[in-house]
C-alpha cells in the first residue's frame, strides 16, 4: 500500500501540474474514442498498452473480458455497454483478450475453481466453447489450446456484443466498429482478427502495410514538378 500511496503522491505533484490543461478539460465532461473491454488481469494495462491519455477510452474490466447476453438481470457490462454505445456516441468498441488468461485457463480445468463458485458461475458467459475444448481443443498441447481458446473466446464475446440492442442498433446505423484483439503479454505484440478474411493478423504488420498504402497511395497524388529550362529573353 505505501507504493500506491507514494505513487499518487506523484501523480499529484508532478502529472497532473504537467496536464493540468487536459484534466481542466475533461471536467467538463467526456468524448472517449472507444469502449475497450479487457480482462481484469493486472498485467493488461489498456492505457499503457493503446498509449491513450485519460478521456481517450472508456473502459469496462472483467475476468476473461467477458460480455453477458442481454435479457438477465441488469448488470455493469450490460450497463456500460448501453452507456458507451447510447450516451457517449462511441466509434469503436474493442474486445481484448490476452495471453496466460487465468479464467480462460479456468475454463479448460474447471476442476481446479474449487472454493471459487463466483468463478465458475461468471466463466459460464463462455460455455458455448465447452464442445470446442471438449473435442477439437482437446487433441492440442496444452499451451496451444489454451491460446486457441483465448482467441476463440474473444470472438464468441464479440457475437455477445451484437446482441445487445444499443450496439446491434448503431451497427445497422453503420455509426459502430467491433474489433477483437489478443494481446501478447510476453512480446507486447497484438494480433486483431481481420472480420473479412476470418483471420488474424498481426496488428504491427497490419499497421505497417497501411502505411506504406498511404505513402504509395501520397506519392502518386504528389504533383509532378515541371523542368525548368535556362530563361531566354
Amino acid at each position: 500500500m505505501t507504493r500506491i500511496i507514494q505513487g499518487f503522491l506523484r501523480f499529484r505533484d508532478q502529472v497532473m501540474p504537467q496536464k493540468k490543461t487536459l484534466f481542466t478539460q475533461l471536467s467538463g465532461g467526456q468524448s472517449p474514442q472507444a469502449l475497450f473491454i479487457s480482462c481484469a488481469d493486472s498485467r493488461v494495462n489498456p492505457n499503457l498498452l493503446t498509449q491513450t491519455e485519460p478521456g481517450d477510452l472508456f473502459i469496462s474490466r472483467n475476468a476473461g473480458n467477458m460480455v453477458p447476453l442481454p435479457g438477465g438481470p441488469p448488470g455493469g457490462e450490460s450497463a456500460t455497454i448501453e452507456y458507451a454505445v447510447k450516451a457517449l456516441k462511441v466509434k469503436d468498441i474493442i474486445i481484448c483478450g490476452h495471453t496466460f488468461c487465468g479464467a480462460m485457463a479456468g475454463l479448460l480445468h474447471p476442476e481446479k475453481l474449487g472454493g471459487l463458485p463466483q468463478v465458475c458461475g461468471w466463466l459460464d458467459h463462455a460455455r458455448e466453447l465447452k464442445p470446442w475444448i471438449e473435442g477439437p481443443g482437446a487433441k492440442l498441447p496444452e499451451t496451444e489450446r489454451l491460446n486457441e481458446l483465448i482467441a476463440r473466446n474473444v470472438l464468441l464475446q464479440l457475437e455477445h456484443l451484437k446482441a445487445h440492442p444499443a450496439v446491434a442498433e448503431a451497427l445497422a446505423e453503420k455509426k459502430l466498429r467491433l474489433m477483437g484483439w489478443v494481446y501478447h503479454i510476453e512480446s507486447g505484440e497484438v494480433d486483431i482478427h481481420d472480420a473479412v478474411k476470418q483471420k488474424w493478423v498481426c496488428m504491427t504488420d497490419m499497421a505497417r502495410q497501411q502505411m506504406g498504402r498511404e505513402l504509395h497511395v501520397a506519392a502518386a497524388l504528389k504533383p509532378t514538378e515541371k523542368q525548368v529550362g535556362p530563361v531566354t529573353y
